[in-house]
């Protein structure tokens, strides 16, 4: 709730995701959630975040995202962009932590650039 609360995306209809499946199933869901309307919220571990932001950047290139680390924590770290910017910075730092992933519905940047 912490990440959803503080990403600025839509938060009244949301689907708690918590970790997808390591491999039996992933991609099915993976497309599944391209279909979601609402905001959706995905647990990852260090080990793994990459991997989901780059699978990300191939099912959902346009999506924007919010990704919270070791949130509530001392070292709390959040990052904002699409899948592909936030890549970027990971390749910069030395990402280690509990990853909150928090994906904007299709339609949210179409409504706040027509909103502006």
């Amino acid at each position: 709730i912490m990440a959803l609360s503080i990403s600025g995306l839509p938060t009244d209809a949301f689907a708690f995701e918590g970790f997808l499946p390591q491999k039996k199933g992933r991609q099915k869901k993976l497309q599944q959630l391209v279909e979601e309307e609402r905001t959706i919220v995905l647990y990852e571990s260090t080990y793994r975040i990459e991997k989901l932001l780059e699978e990300l950047n191939q099912y959902m290139p346009e999506r924007q995202l919010v990704v919270g680390r070791e949130l509530t924590k001392k070292f709390e770290e959040t990052w904002r962009g699409t899948a592909k910017e936030i890549l970027i910075d990971f390749e910069k730092k030395n990402t280690k932590g509990e990853f909150v992933v928090v994906i904007a519905p299709p339609c949210w940047k179409k409504a706040v650039s027509e909103s502006l």
